[in-house]
């Protein structure tokens, strides 16, 4: 089935969307939610979730924005993120009524998404086998040892040229290079 017709399907929620999302998709939301997720029933759990959430926001979809892989594997990863926290914290917690806010302050609030704009650029500003390998690591998590089975290279060479890469970014972001 092509990327358009399983949208349209997904949008107007007829049942064979989900079906074909899952039969076609369903491989690539698993590969990208195992790193957060050890459990193969919280994985599936999120493989549920995850589509579910397509499901509903099929609208939101945007192809001006980006394509329909990186839309969907962006949705995967954080509802595995959003698992992984929530397994972690063994159920909600109470706080103490004189707990102090865990969210930042505005200032905070305001240097961090200068921060995250000013990385998103430097790594876009990256040639695309560098990118994809500071993705790969980073964003989906994924172990030394997978992506150099992955990619056909030793693991100590995806560990140097993710060490370079660093080196690049910090460079790019007006950090020291040493330390």
């Amino acid at each position: 089935m092509k990327e358009a017709e399983l949208i349209a399907l997904l949008r107007a929620k007829n049942e064979q969307g989900m079906q074909a999302l899952l039969a076609e998709y369903g491989a690539l939301m698993r590969y990208v939610a195992a790193p957060f997720l050890a459990d193969g029933r919280d994985l599936e759990e999120c493989v549920s979730e995850a589509a579910m959430r397509v499901w509903n926001g099929a609208d939101r979809f945007d192809p001006a924005r980006g394509g329909w892989t990186a839309w969907l594997t962006a949705v995967t990863r954080n509802t595995a993120l959003n698992l992984a926290r929530k397994a972690g914290r063994g159920g909600g917690e109470s706080l103490e009524e004189n707990a102090v806010s865990p969210d930042p302050l505005p200032e905070e609030a305001v240097l961090r998404a200068e921060r995250q704009a000013a990385l998103r650029r430097a790594v876009n500003a990256l040639p695309e086998g560098d990118r994809v390998l500071f993705y790969r690591k980073y964003y989906y998590r994924q172990s030394t040892a997978q992506i150099a089975r992955e990619t056909g290279l030793s693991p100590r060479a995806v560990e140097g040229r993710l060490y370079r890469l660093r080196l690049r970014l910090r460079e790019s972001l007006g950090g020291e290079r040493d330390g």
